[in-house]
């Protein structure tokens, strides 16, 4: 079957056939609202039967809160169960993307990794397939970022050049200013300019998934540094530029006043 047919057929089933399936774990989410409907209880049952009444437990509970924090408590709860090793192992290359979130929480919750191991593990999973699985991974390591910005920038900026532009959308996306989701960066609403190490190599990034998130990045910085960002925006449309660095700075700056 195409996937033109595949589409067709999803289409057409009935929303409570989609969504058993999904809480089951045998498909993958394909919107945000399909994300946010995840029975994650019941996939849990599914797809870790081994965890343990507690565990269910602890999931049963953890529906009453918030999508991120919920994705929090149960990469620790997976974490406690069957440590870093296997939890990864279980979770990083199942079908369901909710399961494959739980690994970067996983990741996340790990209180004994260095900045760098925590890269090195989230690495396949910021680079998957899946939209859902590359907003857990940034959302699940930020927290750790945040923290050590200066080595968190150092550590992402090789990731800037990377051959997939799911990592290097990462290299970005990690530390915007404002994020979404997520809590803000104090440090880069004051001065943004430590950012622009990694926005620099960005600049003329060929794909538009790289530009968009470039845009945001400089679109949050604009709403406390409006000059900084005008001023960047200004250097690079100096001379030659390409539509790619053309696209980036009209998006970075569709909210502020000329």
């Amino acid at each position: 079957m195409s996937m033109a047919n595949k589409s067709v057929s999803r289409e057409t089933e009935e929303p409570a056939s989609v969504l058993n399936a999904l809480s089951e774990g045998s498909r993958q989410t394909r919107t945000l609202a399909e994300c946010l409907a995840v029975d994650q209880a019941r996939l849990a049952r599914a797809t870790l039967p081994d965890a343990g009444a507690e565990v269910f437990r602890t999931f049963d509970a953890a529906a009453r809160l918030g999508i991120l924090r919920r994705m929090q408590v149960e990469g620790a709860t997976l974490l406690a169960r069957y440590g870093l090793k296997d939890g990864l192992a279980r979770c990083k290359s199942h079908t369901s993307d909710t399961v494959r979130g739980w690994g970067c929480f996983i990741v996340g919750a790990s209180p004994d990794l260095e900045l760098s191991e925590r890269l090195m593990h989230i690495a396949s999973l910021a680079d998957d397939a899946h939209f859902g699985v590359r907003e857990w991974a940034w959302l699940a390591l930020r927290p750790h970022l945040t923290v050590e910005l200066k080595r968190s920038i150092t550590l992402l900026l090789p990731w800037t050049s990377e051959p997939s532009e799911r990592l290097r959308r990462f290299s970005s996306e990690a530390l915007r200013p404002r994020g979404v989701w997520c809590s803000h960066i104090p440090s880069f609403k004051q001065d943004p300019s430590p950012g622009l190490a990694l926005l620099q190599p960005l600049r003329a990034d060929p794909s538009p998934y790289v530009q968009d998130s470039v845009a945001n990045w400089l679109n949050d910085a604009g709403k406390t540094s409006p000059e900084w960002v005008r001023s960047i925006c200004s250097e690079w449309q100096l001379g030659h530029i390409s539509p790619a660095t053309r696209r980036i700075c009209a998006r970075a700056l569709r909210n502020l006043k000329l």
